[in-house]
């Protein structure tokens, strides 16, 4: 399969900045682990302008405007927000609808692993709860395969099925949101070529704008949509020479 090496090219969801709206910037975690983590749990909202003090084992990723930072204890930090949303962090944002296109996968750090290059894209290889922004155009995502294959997509409400068929290199296809409409709290099993085990999706609808990249943050952690939260702090991950401690 040919992919490019371009991994933002081709991402979902209206970007409405913090600038245009009015809305005033804002810094939240995203991760926490170590002795502090239950000061700063996910979705926590950390004043602007503020530090934050961490102790030794501390790991808090943080996201505002720019994307997401690493801060790691002991040390005191400071966590001013910004709203200098990038147009690569609005094309991550953006929804592109349904096209048929090869797009440039995102591979997890350091784990290998290939990932959607959209974060409103269904993952069909895992099983998880899966957020959608706006109906109009839900696309599915399926890994790197070689030669042609196929899906089945089963309700679990009622066992209604629909066979989903995928070209040699096809990664993306729309949603059969005619016969198997997503609901919030809809179940689906999916199950053939390629997957070693039935995948199971449970679906939450979030509304068509999430407000920008701190709103999408929060809403999927409020959702539990834990992978597309992992794929938006990776890709919108801040240098780490930036993340030292504030003295």
């Amino acid at each position: 399969m040919s992919w490019t090496r371009r991994p933002l090219a081709c991402l979902a969801a209206t970007l409405v900045l913090a600038s245009a709206t009015g809305a005033v910037a804002e810094t939240i975690v995203v991760k926490s682990t170590g002795p502090s983590a239950k000061a700063y749990p996910p979705g926590k909202s950390i004043p602007d302008n503020s530090k934050v003090s961490l102790k030794a084992g501390d790991s808090i990723t943080i996201l505002d405007g720019r994307g997401t930072r690493v801060l790691k204890g002991p040390g005191l930090f400071a966590t001013t927000a910004s709203t200098a949303t990038g147009s690569t962090i609005g094309a991550l944002l953006r929804n592109t609808g349904t096209r048929q296109v090869r797009t440039g996968a995102v591979r997890g750090t350091g784990t290998g692993s290939v990932r959607p290059p959209n974060v409103w894209l269904v993952d069909t290889s895992k099983s998880g709860t899966v957020c959608v922004a706006g109906m109009e155009s839900i696309s599915m995502w399926v890994p790197p395969h070689e030669e042609a294959s196929s899906l089945t997509l089963t309700r679990l409400a009622d066992g209604k099925s629909v066979a989903i068929s995928l070209r040699a290199g096809q990664s993306v296809k729309a949603w059969p949101t005619v016969d198997l409409p997503i609901t919030n709290g809809s179940q689906f099993r999916i199950s053939g070529d390629g997957l070693s085990n039935p995948v199971t999706l449970r679906f939450a609808t979030l509304g068509p704008n999430p407000q920008g990249l701190e709103g999408t943050a929060a809403a999927l952690i409020k959702a539990g949509c834990n992978a597309q939260l992992d794929l938006l702090i990776e890709t919108v991950a801040v240098p780490s020479d930036e993340d030292a401690p504030a003295g």
